[in-house]
Parts: C-alpha cells; sequence; structure tokens
C-alpha cells in the first residue's frame, strides 16, 4: 500500500459561518492530497498535463464524522490500496485533526486520459514502476 501524509491549516476562507470547514472544502483537501502523493512520488500534475496525461475524477465519496475548525491543522492521508493496471486510479483519503481524531474518510476514482484525445490512457509506466515497490512486501 502507498501512504502519504500532507499537513494543512484551515484558514478563515475555508468556513462557514459556524467557523467549522464548509463540507465544499473537503473535496478540495482531498485534491490537495492526491496532488502531493504523486509529488512525493516525484510527479506532478503539471508535469502530466504538458506531457497529454490529464485526468479527471469519475467519482468521489465522502463520510463526514467530525468537523474541522478554523485554523486547525488537519492531516491529509492519502492511501493508494493497489497498482493500477490500466486507465483508472483510485485514493482513499482519512482527514485527522491535531488531537488525531478522524474526521472524514473518503475515495476519488479519477481516469488516466490523453488530453488531446479525451480517451482513456494506461497508468504511465513512470507512475506504475514508482508504485510497485510499496506492493510487492503484501503479497
Amino acid at each position: 500500500m502507498y501512504r502519504s501524509e500532507t499537513k494543512v491549516r484551515v484558514h478563515y476562507a475555508l468556513t462557514d459561518q459556524m467557523g467549522v470547514v464548509y463540507h465544499g472544502r473537503y473535496a478540495e483537501f482531498m485534491e490537495i492530497g492526491r496532488v502531493e502523493s504523486l509529488r512525493q512520488l516525484g510527479f506532478t500534475y503539471k508535469d502530466m498535463e504538458e506531457e497529454g496525461i490529464i485526468m479527471p475524477v469519475t467519482e468521489m465519496q465522502i463520510r463526514f464524522l467530525r468537523p474541522a475548525r478554523y485554523d486547525d491543522v488537519v492531516t491529509i492521508v492519502t492511501t493508494l490500496r493497489e497498482v493500477p493496471h490500466n486507465h483508472k486510479i483510485t485514493f482513499y483519503t482519512e482527514i485527522f485533526n491535531e488531537q488525531g481524531q478522524l474526521l472524514i474518510t473518503g475515495h476519488a476514482s479519477l481516469y488516466f486520459m490523453d488530453r488531446k484525445t479525451m480517451t482513456r490512457m494506461n497508468i504511465p509506466k513512470a507512475i506504475e514502476e514508482k508504485l510497485i515497490p510499496y506492493f510487492k512486501e503484501e503479497k
């Protein structure tokens, strides 16, 4: 399993009148986790887009357990439970507050697509090869 962590401080613009993170912002936190998990592997969305690869979200699910609040530092834990073998990649997310309490769980599935033709494509070999070592110990 591949796992990454990213910390984010909740700033005022992310909250509602009650001082808690607006529910729609958690999708943004999940995106931050995905982007940073790929960056930690040595890949950026920017570089992939320049190479003609886009990754639209095709499915998202979030379960809300507790709110994050203004000025909290949240930890976004992003995992890949399997090496993608074709066009689909699913990122699983858990977000924790500073006390270690689980705030949300969720997942987002994305497709690797060719930017010009807008057709699905297999996971880029470089990403697949970078991920394989994280899964060898599990077999």
